[in-house]
């Protein structure tokens, strides 16, 4: 049974952080485990509860960054090395931005202390939420959790409960029943629900699970009908991974993070993955991106500059060459060559090289996907079968984010998206493991 794993951010004291490792302990949160704990300041007292709990306890203080986008990109940072696939805010004094919440959609949830839509919203916060209550003079408060999203408090709502205010309330006595009564009650069994469906929430994008995809193309056209490309390398070695990718004009490049270091075969890691023609983008895995540019340059095809290459020369593995080219308007067209499969795949007698073709007019809201490496092994088994469909949404970020997300931590190395539109114009986004993101 998949185990989610749930990173909580916190601020203070951390009682309903304590709530959550009480229901993890008790058997009411039994899809996911809490596997880190994120403060905002050095002395929040939730920390030690973390600690004391065997999780691991982090800090980046908010009055120690620059900014807030300095702020978010710490804690990003270590939500990436954990791998957190749900995040949950337990008293975190802090509004996060959209870029931000893009990274977990629908997979951050928040506990408010008030039953949403009353009292809540940007300045409603800790007893200020319940000062308010008593004196609007409700007779009823409660809590509220939700998904959180780009407007404070303005998630789709999980679950609520209602607690009456008695007769001599002051808002710290309101405040110890609304958390005793509701917010230790429904936090957790929302986090419990929400970890038993973390599979159809997680962005897959066809290769969540694959530990070794090898490199990646996916091709296709957004619901609003843009043109989109997406490009990712893995890697294992260390010169695998010593690698950035790096825009250069319309073209995007992979450079050597050591400039100074040498290597036997530069043009099988080294090359420029994306190139332009006339309107028409290439996305190749290899050195084969200059060999279709150059033949189409000299009024030749896509295919036939491809039947003038064969795999990559690297036994065991032969490591298929995997192409691209997709017009503005979203048609395009993918190849793999690879070594036959009746071939001898350990070596010995020259392979045979199998050469598949694959053509597809624009579908809005979908792409496919083609890439090296069916999955992990020893050999590496090439990719096999018709490239795979794919759904593609309208936000860039979203398939963006989604997509390095899905990749496996520990082998991904980079990506880089671009959605196409008339006139040759183009919004992309780039992520390097190694490097600065772009």
């Amino acid at each position: 049974m998949l185990s989610a794993r749930i990173s909580v951010l916190v601020s203070g004291g951390g009682t309903n952080l304590q709530a959550l490792l009480d229901a993890q302990e008790s058997g009411i949160i039994k899809s996911g485990k809490i596997v880190q704990v994120i403060a905002s300041r050095s002395d929040a007292y939730a920390l030690e509860r973390a600690r004391k709990a065997g999780v691991r306890a982090d800090v980046v203080a908010f009055r120690d960054c620059a900014d807030p986008a300095e702020f978010e990109r710490k804690i990003l940072k270590l939500l990436e090395e954990e791998r957190a696939e749900i995040v949950v805010l337990a008293g975190f004094m802090h509004i996060l931005s959209a870029d931000f919440v893009r990274h977990y959609r629908g997979r951050m949830v928040n506990v408010h202390p008030s039953l949403i839509p009353a009292f809540c919203g940007k300045g409603f916060y800790g007893l200020k939420v319940h000062e308010a209550a008593l004196a609007a003079g409700v007779k009823v408060t409660g809590a509220t959790v939700h998904i959180v999203d780009a407007v404070p408090d303005g998630g789709p709502i999980l679950k609520q409960k209602a607690v009456d205010i008695l007769p001599g309330d002051t808002p710290q006595t309101l405040q110890r029943r609304v958390m005793e009564q509701a917010e230790w009650q429904i936090l957790p069994e929302a986090v419990e629900e929400l970890c038993q469906h973390i599979e159809l929430l997680l962005p897959d994008f066809g290769v969540r699970g694959n530990r070794y995809p090898g490199r990646g193309i996916i091709l296709g056209t957004t619901p609003e009908g843009r043109a989109a490309l997406a490009y990712f390398i893995m890697g294992r070695s260390p010169s695998s991974r010593a690698r950035i990718f790096e825009r250069s004009g319309d073209s995007l490049i992979i450079k050597l993070l050591d400039a100074a270091k040498k290597l036997d075969d530069p043009s099988l890691i080294l090359y420029a993955p994306v190139r332009v023609m006339n309107g028409q983008t290439i996305i190749t895995n290899g050195d084969q991106t200059d060999t279709v540019y150059d033949t189409m340059k000299a009024g030749g095809t896509f295919e036939e500059a491809l039947r003038t290459r064969e795999f990559e020369p690297d036994p065991p593995h032969f490591t298929p060459r995997i192409s691209g080219l997709i017009l503005s308007d979203g048609a395009y067209r993918l190849n793999i060559l690879k070594a036959d499969s009746a071939g001898n795949p350990l070596g010995g007698a020259k392979q045979n090289c199998e050469r598949q073709f694959f053509e597809y007019a624009p579908r809005r809201g979908f792409g496919r996907l083609i890439h090296t490496y069916e999955r992990d092994g020893n050999p590496l088994p090439s990719f096999s079968g018709e490239p795979r469909v794919v759904e593609l949404p309208n936000d860039i970020d979203e398939f963006a984010n989604g997509l390095w997300d899905a990749l496996d931590p520990e082998n991904k190395v980079s990506l880089y998206v671009r959605f196409l539109s008339q006139g040759g114009k183009f919004e992309d986004r780039l992520f390097n493991k190694y490097g600065e993101e772009k």
